[in-house]
């Protein structure tokens, strides 16, 4: 089967994933076999194609945003059957008996596995994957809309709900990506205002298509403070910004897998019961509660599509920010 495959990590300009030629993998009792359709890409694969995240198996197929057919089931799998479309998503598989995975939260399990970092992901017409974690996906959504819910989207939702912002609540998003996209119409649906804090000015007019209620740069000051807000940039820095936004009691909600350094601070951005949390993965059941609430509002994707042996070139664009919306790869 073709896939794109990272051997050595390095910076994405060096294009460092390789078209391959390899054996359409077999599934396990506990597993499915999919047949690929989309795979979104993400800032998550850079971080492991770059080597931001160290290393755990090379050679690896990235790609944990899949959507794709059901081939072939393992002996013990009924909770899905042949020719049924599912989604994969970043947790792949779990202990299922340590403290976190016995309380409900299992994106804290120390014995987690990764799609497309423990285990070859969506980069490749082929993959496997514990059937305990597949999705089923709203008729709603076409394969490459529904690709990006399934890591910017569920993670997206993790971070509003660890916001705390509700309804006639001011929201704030630092970098406006996949991500941010798709939040800003959860937090609308949920009746929320929206800042969005962004230097693109592509991404500047998508937020005001989705009816963000203000735009403009983490160096200006927004019209009224936040109750919340979500940082989906890995720039350490903009910690320092979003804190000086919040008001009394906010909550700054740290989306990233991986940040550069936040610079020391003075206490008083801190001070007055703010406080800073992150996003850790995520449990199974974010994925299906965000899902339904996505039908619910009919959330739409901005996408752009890319063949899977331009991988290299889409994930450029991904890092310059200059992808609108999501990017998604095409795979068969």
């Amino acid at each position: 089967m073709n896939a794109m495959q990272l051997k050595n990590p390095q910076a994405i300009e060096h294009k460092p994933l390789i078209a391959v030629d390899i054996p359409v993998p077999s599934p396990r009792a506990d597993q499915v076999l999919i047949r690929v359709s989309a795979c979104g890409i993400c800032h998550t694969d850079l971080h492991i194609i770059e080597g931001e995240l160290p290393a755990v198996r090379l050679p690896v197929v990235p790609g944990h945003q899949v959507v794709g057919v059901v081939e072939k089931v393992g002996r013990l799998v009924s909770s899905c059957v042949p020719g049924e479309r599912v989604g994969v998503a970043w947790l792949n598989r779990v202990d299922g008996t340590c403290e976190f995975c016995r309380s409900g939260n299992e994106n804290l399990c120390d014995s987690a596995f990764f799609t497309g970092y423990h285990f070859d992901g969506g980069y490749a017409e082929y993959m496997v994957s514990d059937a305990a974690f597949i999705y089923k996906l709203p008729p709603n959504q076409t394969d490459f809309s529904v690709a990006p819910m399934l890591c910017a989207g569920i993670i997206g939702f993790r971070a509003l709900n660890l916001s705390g912002v509700g309804a006639g609540e001011r929201l704030g998003i630092f970098g406006f990506g996949a991500a941010a996209h798709i939040v800003l119409q959860l937090a609308k649906g949920r009746g929320c205002e929206v800042y969005v804090f962004s230097r693109n000015e592509d991404h500047h007019k998508l937020a005001k298509g989705l009816g963000a209620d203000w735009i403009g740069t983490a160096s200006e000051p927004p019209p009224h403070l936040l109750h919340g807000a979500i940082n989906f940039a890995p720039a350490g820095s903009l910690v320092l910004s979003a804190l000086a936004k919040l008001r009394k009691g906010g909550t700054l909600t740290l989306a990233g897998i991986y940040m550069t350094p936040i610079p020391q601070m003075e206490y008083n951005l801190l001070y007055q019961e703010k406080s800073i949390r992150s996003v850790t993965n995520n449990t199974y059941r974010d994925g299906v509660d965000f899902l339904r609430e996505a039908e619910k509002i009919s959330l739409k994707t901005e996408t752009e599509i890319y063949p899977l042996y331009e991988a290299n070139e889409a994930l450029i664009r991904l890092k310059s920010g200059k992808i609108r919306g999501a990017g998604v790869l095409a795979i068969q």
